[in-house]
């Protein structure tokens, strides 16, 4: 019995200076440990895109850019870090409005474009929105902004300080505190 306890002790004393011995034989240099822990973001990058987007069979528009930039993180996105021009189409394929910005930003999951920098929307009929950014819901055809914008019509040029909230085709468009001129017509509706 004296024995059997003298053997685990000595059992205990070898086991508890052989771990001593791998926690001080363990060196951890920091930027390895980072290196392998970091977060890697995958990309996909395209050049000179022509792209079509159909639902249920319908053009509805075509995106042209000379740059793509896929990126699958947690929420997978698309850039369009260089330029962007948009073709919107209606259900009879024919051009209702343009889209031009300088940057361009998709959200997949979502169906949200999100626009920056000297973005600007024109119809065939020649109305004119310009904001230094805008939101485009591919779902709801709407823009919208909480940003300054610039809408320009036949006889109308209004101006909106805290954002609007636009159709794709630009046949409504609803501002947050408008300012600006309208001609009115001999009933006082807008021309």
């Amino acid at each position: 019995m004296i024995n059997l306890l003298k053997n685990s002790k000595q059992l205990y004393a070898a086991a508890i200076l052989t771990g001593c011995c791998f926690l001080l034989a363990c060196e951890n240099d920091a930027d390895k440990v980072k290196d392998w822990t970091k977060k890697v973001i995958m990309q996909e990058e395209a050049t000179d895109i022509d792209s079509y987007l159909s639902q249920n069979g319908v053009m509805k528009a075509r995106l042209k850019a000379p740059k793509m930039i896929r990126f699958y993180a947690d929420t997978i996105y698309v850039e369009f870090p260089q330029t962007l021009h948009v073709d919107f189409y209606d259900d009879s394929t024919q051009i209702e409005s343009r889209l031009d910005c300088r940057y361009g930003k998709y959200f997949e999951s979502i169906n949200k474009v999100y626009l920056r920098d000297s973005v600007v929307v024109i119809t065939v009929k020649g109305d004119t929105l310009r904001s230094p950014d805008l939101w485009w819901d591919q779902n709801s055809k709407m823009f919208y902004t909480d940003k300054y914008a610039i809408y320009h019509g036949i006889g109308k040029q209004i101006y909106g300080g805290k954002g609007l909230t636009a159709t794709q085709d630009l046949s409504s468009v609803i501002f947050n505190q408008p300012e600006g001129t309208v001609q009115m017509s001999q009933n006082g509706l807008p021309k």
